[in-house]
């Protein structure tokens, strides 16, 4: 059992974020947990990596000392597993906003699609999705994109190691992605669906490792809660 001196002198937490929860809402909720059952005023923790509400998975979260962590391991190597729908696209590039336009996908092979997968291998540029949580003029992307706003935004390098097509039923394409930091599958989804002569938005999205850490240990919040009391 952990005691308030493990929680205070720096833990890490692994906590399977639940779909629809904020990354934010999934700190706060352990943050409370830990000051109701040690009686504390308060407590550093944070997480090394945000997810979106509509994904799941691996939320590296550390508390006390060990918040200083956190840039050290926001820098590791990232595992994500998924599905981009082909045919359409979404300003989000993901489910978060509607379908703005469709796309035909009868011309797309299996072929192809494997094809496309191994051109985003290795050190590519990649511009982040308008609708994100980046700062621009010290305001927040997607307030920008909410105001209807026009944004230049400027690509990034990031590095895909592995990029594998785990299953094809159109529209549907399932995916493993190992990448480095700053890396934004959304955007993996728009330039993909664009490769192939198409549109695509990303449908599905959990992220199974971080560094060597791995969701299979992770447990949910409300069990963490549970393991407390």
């Amino acid at each position: 059992m952990k005691t308030k001196e493990d929680f205070l002198n720096g833990h890490i937490l692994l906590i399977d974020k639940p779909l629809e929860w904020s990354s934010f809402q999934a700190v706060n909720a352990l943050k409370w947990a830990i000051r109701k059952k040690f009686n504390l005023k308060k407590i550093k923790i944070g997480h090394a990596g945000t997810l979106d509400p509509l994904a799941t998975g691996l939320l590296v979260i550390c508390t006390g000392k060990y918040t200083k962590k956190i840039p050290e391991l926001q820098g590791q190597v990232k595992e994500y597993t998924g599905t981009f729908t082909l045919g359409a696209t979404t300003p989000s590039y993901d489910l978060e906003t509607e379908v703005d336009q469709t796309f035909p996908t009868e011309h797309i092979t299996e072929t192809a699609i494997k094809e496309s997968a191994n051109q985003f291998l290795g050190e590519i540029a990649q511009v982040p999705p308008v609708f994100s949580a980046l700062k621009k003029d010290g305001k927040r992307l997607y307030e920008l994109a909410r105001e209807g706003k026009e944004v230049d935004i400027k690509p990034r390098k990031i590095t895909l190691l592995e990029f594998e097509i785990t299953r094809i039923a159109l529209p549907e394409v399932d995916f493993r992605v190992v990448c480095s930091k700053g890396t934004y599958i959304r955007s993996l989804a728009h330039d993909f669906g664009k490769a192939l002569g198409s549109g695509a938005h990303l449908s599905a999205l959990r992220r199974t490792k971080i560094g060597d850490f791995n969701v299979d240990n992770a447990t949910s919040p409300l069990a963490f809660k549970e393991s407390l009391e």
